[in-house]
């Protein structure tokens, strides 16, 4: 089991282990204190393929049907935000919503993975927020708009490389309050069987990122909010809106 992250200090990047409070470089060896670094996101992927719908509470939430297959779309890499950054409030919109979601980071270059042999294809598991203009979503139909603005994709702090992914309790926070509050085992797909499905349509690259689907309880910020991610054994994703 290791905690991964990436890491600045001074004018150097680096992938880094987490280590008791300690980050430990992948590379040199050296030993920083959390407070000497500014984390950055995890991962740079090249893509983020996200999945609508994949909670059947959330299903019935909305009043939608159980769908037979996964439901995708992708957000841009330029809308990727680290844990502790500021989610800006883009000026076109008139709601902007949390969805917390359990992520995916894809550990090597994957295509037609069956779901069986999808776990060596994984690298870990961390947190993300799939941030969405609401208002921009129903007024377009199609949904690229209202989910890649920059900073509409918080992800991190960590990647967590072993979890049990299909029995995770999720949780999102506005301002300390609960607004969802769930388990991965209400997912319609589970995340093998997402990695097979994306994977026959999409070569995934390695630090490609699935985003899992949000579970019911989904609603909007404002400015001066904080909203956290918190998924077992994982960690807090925490960012502000502004």
């Amino acid at each position: 089991m290791a905690i991964i992250g990436r890491f600045r200090h001074n004018h150097r990047v680096f992938t880094g282990e987490v280590i008791e409070g300690k980050v430990h470089s992948m590379l040199g060896g050296r030993e920083y204190d959390m407070s000497e670094v500014k984390v950055l996101p995890p991962c740079t992927p090249t893509k983020i393929v996200c999945v609508g719908c994949n909670y059947v509470e959330h299903a019935k939430e909305l009043n939608e049907r159980i769908p037979d297959e996964p439901i995708l779309f992708i957000k841009p890499p330029s809308s990727v935000l680290a844990s502790g950054e500021s989610i800006i409030y883009p000026e076109q919109a008139k709601r902007v919503d949390y969805e917390a979601e359990l992520a995916v980071v894809i550990g090597k270059r994957t295509k037609n993975v069956k779901a069986d042999k999808a776990k060596s294809h994984i690298l870990g598991y961390t947190c993300f927020n799939d941030v969405t203009a609401r208002d921009l979503q129903r007024k377009d139909v199609q949904w690229t708009r209202a989910k890649s603005f920059d900073t509409f994709s918080p992800i991190g702090p960590f990647i967590q490389t072993e979890v049990d992914p299909t029995n995770l309790n999720i949780k999102a926070r506005l301002n300390g309050a609960v607004k969802q509050d769930s388990n991965t085992s209400d997912m319609i797909f589970n995340v093998y069987k997402l990695v097979e499905f994306v994977s026959s349509v999409m070569t995934l690259e390695m630090g490609d990122v699935i985003a899992t689907g949000t579970p019911p309880g989904v609603g909007p910020m404002k400015r001066g909010d904080t909203i956290e991610v918190e998924i077992d054994n994982i960690g807090v994703l925490a960012n502000k809106v502004a």
